[in-house]
């Protein structure tokens, strides 16, 4: 196979790429919610440790997982 028909990432680094993804995805779904129906009443759910300290923890892993996959060098099994 040539050099310019080889992928620039490998299998592993496609993997990490993908899981980091749904590690972002999932930081943003622990984000959502805690909307009210009515804008006169005041929501305190807004300010639940979820949205305010576990989502953006997820989300920065995701990224640093995507950091990660791109510029990590894997060695190909095989």
């Amino acid at each position: 196979m040539d050099k310019k028909d080889e992928m620039a990432t490998s299998r592993k680094g496609l993997k990490l790429m993908i899981a980091g993804l749904l590690v972002m995805v999932a930081g943003f779904l622990l984000l959502s919610g805690g909307g009210s129906s009515d804008p006169a009443v005041f929501n305190y759910d807004m300010f639940h440790w979820r949205r305010l300290v576990a989502a953006p923890i997820v989300i920065i892993a995701g990224i640093v997982v995507e950091i990660v996959a791109i510029m990590g060098r894997f060695k190909e099994n095989k």
